[in-house]
């Protein structure tokens, strides 16, 4: 709801870029720590966060660039935008694709760190969202529920009408799917189950979520939001992921 937290001199400190940066730092951080806990190597977490986070971004701007592509060819000046203009989807199918990426480099299973990391990112995810609340993007419907959130600044939600606070809920949502992960990764050797489980829980929820949604610029594909008509394919990636766990072995690769 206030973006601009702190003034130091000519600095600003956003909310929604302290949020993303709180929830990188702790995504690395449990990704150590549980490394150690699952006989992977923990010195090799800071260069998948990398990665991801490079790849990630990218795919988020990409993402968004095709989804207001008319837009982009009026004014592609928009495109160095870095306050707006990302989509989800796309970070986590880029962050993946650069982790991929780097096992292959590195010579190590991917599945293994597959199944490691996708807690870390809905953890992530969890912070980010705070900071979107924050900002006031991705913001929910008029509602006239007592849970309704009236924003006075924000530069991106409509000010002064009780809104859906679908930032909020999408954050405890994000932890909720880190802790549940975090308990099925204790509980099953199969490997990719728990990466499998990760794009079943975010799909479902986002898909669920966006129908609360009141910020309409990301598109439509027929009756659906493009994140609604993505989540179809994340979740039937998901399960056949799942179905496959253990199966993922391939040539063997060093966890260094």
């Amino acid at each position: 709801m206030y973006n601009e937290l702190i003034h130091i001199g000519p600095v600003t400190v956003y909310g929604y870029g302290l949020m993303t940066a709180i929830g990188i730092l702790s995504a690395y951080l449990v990704g150590v720590f549980r490394a150690k806990k699952h006989g992977l190597l923990p010195e090799r977490i800071f260069g998948i966060v990398v990665w991801c986070c490079i790849f990630g971004y990218a795919g988020s701007k990409l993402l968004y660039t095709i989804t207001v592509f008319d837009r982009v060819v009026k004014n592609p000046a928009m495109l160095l935008d870095l306050s707006n203009g990302w989509v989800v989807y796309g970070g986590i199918l880029g962050g993946i694709l650069g982790a991929v990426i780097y096992c292959r480099r590195k010579n190590l299973s991917f599945i293994s760190y597959f199944d490691l990391c996708m807690p870390e990112v809905a953890l992530a995810q969890g912070f980010g969202r705070i900071g979107c609340f924050l900002a006031g993007c991705c913001y929910g419907e008029k509602t006239d529920l007592p849970i309704g959130i009236v924003f006075s600044n924000s530069s991106y939600a409509p000010n002064g009408v009780p809104l859906i606070p679908t930032q909020l809920i999408s954050s405890g949502l994000d932890f909720l799917n880190f802790f549940v992960l975090v308990w099925i990764s204790r509980r099953t050797k199969r490997r990719g189950v728990v990466g499998g489980c990760y794009l079943i829980f975010y799909s479902v929820g986002r898909f669920v979520m966006e129908f609360f949604r009141g910020d309409l610029e990301r598109g439509l594909i027929g009756p659906l939001s493009t994140s609604q008509f993505i989540a179809i394919f994340v979740f039937l990636a998901g399960v056949i992921v799942v179905l496959g766990a253990g199966g993922f072995e391939g040539k063997k690769a060093r966890n260094a």
